[in-house]
């Protein structure tokens, strides 16, 4: 039975804020064509960044004048001015306090000089200390610690170099951020450098007593997660007294293939983690501050700094090609000038990748192509910006160019068996992976997902392909697979429910699934039974946690979201899709511009969320302009 929906006779004037958005959107396009929002976190790369001074410029006679010390000082304010009231520090804006952020803050914030006994520390440790003590902290945590002897390195999981010489690709079968975050880690586990700290330092106090230091087996005695703890122990062993020639050949294929990452891209991986681990590799290994790949190693690190005197903080990365494909299709579908959208088409075209990449182990006879998130990462092409880039030159003008035939064939090889796309590679989805100890950042793998899989097949049905095409009916069937019981479809790289729902559906649509099919309602009736009363819609990261849909307060981008899946499930009359116009309406500010203060993107679910300081612009955009074009007369109905 279909669903009553609660038609509203109102129609809705967009257009003068629809004008406003889009002026706004194209008076932030740099002049080579370009988008690039600023893209923030929480405090722990703040955090991180102060734990590699340390490491970098080591204390002297037990004294640490590093000469950085200004820059530091600088970090620890930053950190302390998002302490929380209870003096925990959280992973996402309005989250509770998160125990590893924590420890981290703790951590840096003693070591620029926060006396133990201060205030701030003295409340940060009570949380730490409720939480179930450093103990409770991830595997990261420790072994960032444990190599200034803060934490046993004896009850830290193990990543020995000699993975990259296992048969079968193996790391390979790790999702892409994991492989360049555990290679250069697999080095310093090898060297071991014991770093120094200055004389008197210790967080002894951040120990619960009690508390177990091991990882806990699982209940079942066969399982996954204990073959890898009694592999762990095996790995200990081998540490002492294993090969030493077999180790050496181990570390040297690691840096070759580290130093070999490096190149076409903006850092390791041209994230941060990677991109700190490594200058903590190269130092261990001997290379001097000048050599050239820790210098430009070091360069493109602090690239992602922050300091405008206002403001000190870390980027986890760049974005301007997934910023700028999103910025060019909103405003192409808002009616933009053809000469903004011609400059960003320009600029996307250059970005193409042409070289193979780590997705080639698995895929080794398919032409290069795609588009990676960054400014330059050739060796990490993503899915999710090429199906997004490629929706932004369907709406260019001008003839399509040579790269989207290229595009739609990398796309196409890089399906996965299950008939959905992952992020960086096909068919990453090794299960048992999950279960070892150092896969607490709970994202060992790069399994397919809806959301991308929504936002490929919308890519690929623009440029023609349909329901005739055997990859387009098999991510049909891979996304009503995965639908959710409550009709939802889960987010992996959006906050949550909301993000994978809207692009599941926009990706049904696109393949000609019709709006009364089962799934297609079902769907919009969950959109429209967690709308907030204000007319918006918000949703917590607390999600992941809870494994469900959690409310917050209505944010501008997942209320676009909510909009646009409404509008693909055919609704284009309901109160709800009404009020929820109106709550964009009414929350624009006289600029043109949206302000929320969530954080709506995903890094690791439970882990490390982000905010896109431009989805807040560009998806109201995108909303307000599918809004008008679903009110615009079809020709037919004009004539």
């Amino acid at each position: 039975m279909t669903p009553q929906l609660q038609p509203c006779s109102e129609s809705l004037d967009v257009s003068d804020a629809l004008a406003r958005a889009t002026e706004h959107l194209l008076h932030l396009q740099h002049p080579e064509g370009y988008w690039w929002g600023e893209l923030t976190a929480d405090t722990t790369l703040e955090s991180d960044f102060i734990l590699l001074q340390l490491f970098l410029h080591p204390p002297v006679d037990g004294v640490w004048r590093p000469p950085t010390s200004s820059l530091i000082q600088k970090a620890a304010a930053s950190i302390l001015a998002r302490q929380l009231p209870d003096g925990g520090f959280n992973i996402y804006p309005h989250g509770p306090a998160d125990v590893s952020a924590t420890v981290k803050a703790y951590f840096a914030l003693k070591l620029a000089g926060l006396p133990e006994t201060s205030p701030e520390l003295t409340r940060a440790r009570q949380v730490i200390l409720s939480l179930g003590g450093i103990q409770a902290a991830n595997s990261y945590v420790k072994i960032n610690l444990s190599l200034f002897g803060l934490y046993p390195r004896e009850h830290c999981p193990s990543i020995p170099p000699e993975m990259i010489l296992l048969p079968g690709n193996f790391i390979y079968q790790m999702s892409s951020w994991t492989r360049t975050i555990v290679v250069p880690l697999s080095i310093l586990h090898a060297l071991n450098p014991r770093r120094p700290v200055p004389d008197g330092f210790h967080l002894k106090e951040l120990f619960l007593p009690g508390a177990p230091m091991t990882y806990a087996p699982s209940l079942r005695r066969l399982s996954w997660r204990n073959l890898f703890l009694g592999l762990d122990r095996l790995l200990k062993f081998w540490d002492k007294h294993g090969s030493r020639a077999l180790r050496r050949k181990a570390i040297r294929e690691a840096e070759r293939w580290m130093l070999e990452h490096t190149r076409y891209s903006d850092g390791l991986g041209a994230i941060y983690p990677p991109m700190m681990y490594i200058l903590m590799a190269l130092d261990s290994l001997g290379y001097s501050r000048n050599h050239p790949d820790f210098a430009e190693a070091e360069r493109q690190f602090f690239r992602l700094l922050v300091d405008d005197g206002k403001r000190f903080f870390f980027q986890p990365c760049f974005s301007p090609v997934w910023d700028t494909a999103i910025a060019a299709f909103a405003l192409a579908r808002a009616g933009a000038p053809a000469e903004s959208l011609s400059k960003a088409s320009a600029w996307l075209v250059s970005k193409e990748v042409r070289r193979k990449g780590d997705w080639a182990v698995k895929r080794p006879g398919v032409e290069p192509s795609g588009w990676y998130f960054e400014f330059a990462n050739e060796f990490y092409p993503d899915i999710d910006d090429t199906a997004m880039v490629l929706l932004a030159l369907r709406e260019s003008p001008g003839e399509a160019p040579p790269a989207v035939r290229r595009a739609i064939r990398w796309l196409l090889a890089m399906q996965s068996r299950d008939g959905g796309w992952a992020a960086f590679d096909a068919d990453n989805n090794w299960k048992p992976l999950s279960e070892v100890p150092f896969a607490d950042h709970n994202a060992m793998l790069d399994p397919s997902c809806p959301d991308i899989t929504g936002r490929v097949l919308e890519a690929l049905c623009a440029w023609g392909l349909d329901c005739a095409h055997p990859a387009v009916r098999r991510a049909v069937q891979y996304l009503i697979r995965t639908q959710e019981a409550d009709g939802s479809w889960y987010g992996r790289w959006g906050v949550n429910y909301l993000y994978g729902t809207f692009l599941a559906l926009r990706g049904l649509r696109a393949a000609g699934q019709s709006e009364r099919e089962a799934h297609i309602l079902r769907a919009a009736e969950w959109i429209r039974s967690v709308q907030n009363p204000d007319g918006g819609w918000g949703e917590s990261c607390a999600g992941y946690d809870e494994g469900c849909f959690v409310a917050a307060p209505s944010t501008a981008s997942q209320t676009a979201w909510a909009v646009l899946g409404l509008l693909a499930a055919g609704d284009t009359a309901s109160r709800s899709l009404q009020d929820g116009v109106q709550y964009l309406l009414k929350t624009q500010q006289a600029d043109g511009s949206w302000h929320e203060d969530l954080a709506t993107g995903t890094g690791f679910p439970r882990v490390f969320y982000l905010t896109y300081h431009l989805y807040r612009q560009s998806f109201p955009l995108l909303a307000l302009a599918e809004v008008q074009k679903s009110q615009s007369p079809r020709p037919r109905e004009a004539a």
